[in-house]
Formats: structure tokens, sequence, C-alpha cells
């Protein structure tokens, strides 16, 4: 996999590289403390991230200069009754360099290794009281959702999860259709289907995860209840909207 240089912030270059050293390993590990603020417990240990390159996974960093500023790790997966794809476990930025692009460096770095290797779905979970995150999957990245898991990861000992239970949203890349190729090339992509159900998030959730835990856990059960009522009508996630009060999560058909 070649480097590839995608932006730069001041006068350094941000590029997007396979991990293979040792090194870069122990600085994606680090990387997660400062991200998260895991418990050593709940680290990806450093075995991992080199099991994952020898059987067909992904260990990708994002670079300025020689400092390592975020990485992605992804491993193989199985469909039940065959069908391959790759779960992309992890994807991390530093603070300090939110909001400056690095995130979908890195996707789409997984996505042109992915689709050089023939693979046609990525997959990812996401925290769907997360809006931007949410945003970024579906409207930055092309992605879709029809699957809600409550309490994925039990409670973690990460300060951004808040002491909620971590319920996820699946998010399927399908990188090769028509639909996903126009949206990461910035081109207009096609009409939505017909929404028919939406899902509003209040936009200041970090902050009420902070200062009302006990709402927050009220909004997260109530939006598991619908994500379950239109998963279960056979509906997906093909859009998110947002607003300065709240973002909200688009349903409608998909084939």
């Amino acid at each position: 996999m070649s480097d590839s240089v995608a932006r730069r912030r001041g006068d350094a270059a941000i590029s997007i590289r396979a991990l293979t050293a040792q090194q870069d390993f122990e600085d994606a590990v680090q990387l997660q403390k400062e991200i998260w603020g895991f418990n050593d417990l709940e680290l990806l240990p450093v075995r991992l991230f080199i099991v994952a390159t020898k059987v067909g996974g992904q260990a990708l960093g994002a670079f300025d200069g020689n400092r390592m500023i975020g990485f992605c790790l992804a491993i193989p997966g199985l469909k039940p009754g065959g069908g391959s794809y790759l779960h992309s476990h992890m994807l991390g930025v530093s603070h300090e360099y939110r909001d400056a692009g690095v995130g979908r460096l890195l996707k789409l770095k997984q996505r042109e290794d992915a689709l050089v290797r023939c693979i046609e779905l990525v997959e990812w979970t996401f925290d769907p009281l997360e809006i931007k995150n949410a945003y970024f999957n579906m409207e930055r990245l092309g992605a879709i959702v029809r699957r809600y898991v409550r309490n994925q990861y039990g409670t973690t000992t990460s300060p951004l999860h808040g002491g909620l239970p971590t319920d996820r949203c699946v998010a399927e890349w399908w990188i090769g259709t028509a639909r996903v190729k126009a949206i990461v090339d910035g081109a207009a992509s096609a009409a939505r289907p017909q929404i028919v159900g939406r899902i509003s998030v209040p936009a200041d959730m970090a902050a009420i995860r902070r200062e009302d835990p006990k709402r927050a856990r009220q909004i997260q059960q109530e939006m598991s209840h619908h994500f379950e009522e239109y998963f279960g009508r056979g509906l997906a996630v093909i859009g998110v909207e947002r607003s300065r009060e709240a973002g909200v999560y688009l349903f409608g058909p998909w084939e």
C-alpha cells in the first residue's frame, strides 16, 4: 500500500500509510490512551495490531511529519453462510487534529485498499448519541445502518462514554456502489428514497452526558426503542440532518 499525502496543517504534510513497524503499533496504543482515556485493560494491544496485518486486516496511521496523529484498525470478518468483509474496529484522531479531515482521509485509504482486494463491504459500530459521527458516516462516506446493538461492549472506563451502556449502530459501507463513489468524490449523490421515519438527538448530548446522566440514559432508551421499531419494519438509516438544536436520523427503504 503506497503512502498518500493528502492535506497540510501548518508547514507539515499529513500523510496516510500502513503501519508496519513495532514503534508504529506502540504509538497507536498510546493514542488510544490519549483519545479515550481507557484503563490499560481495555486498550487494544500491540499484538492485535500485528495479527490484523498478518491475517488480511488493516492497520493505517495518519502522520503529521513523523508524529502519528490518528490510526485505524480493521480485522477480517465472515458473514453467516459465507461472504467476507472488513470490520473497522477502531478509528481515532488526536484531539488537536479534530475537524481537520484526518478521519476521512483514513477511511478513504481504507476504502482504496479494500477495493484493490475486491472487498465490497466495510462495517463498523458507532454511538448513535454522537450525531457528529453519524453525520460523517452517512453524509460524508455514504454508509447506511440496518442494525442496532444494545450494550455492545459493556460499560467502559472511558469518560467519553459517560457510564452509559455502549449501545451501537452498525454502519454498512458498500464501498463499490455508485452512491458511495459519488459521495466520496464530492459529486451530487442520487436522490434519496422516500423518508418515512425520523429520530431526533439533542445537539448538546455531550453536555447532557456530563451534567444529567439520568436524562442521557432516558434519551438512549427511547432511541433504542425507535431504532429497533424502524429496523423491524425493514427500513434503514439512509441519511442524517444536523442543526444547532438537534441531529436527525432519516429512515427509508434500502435495496
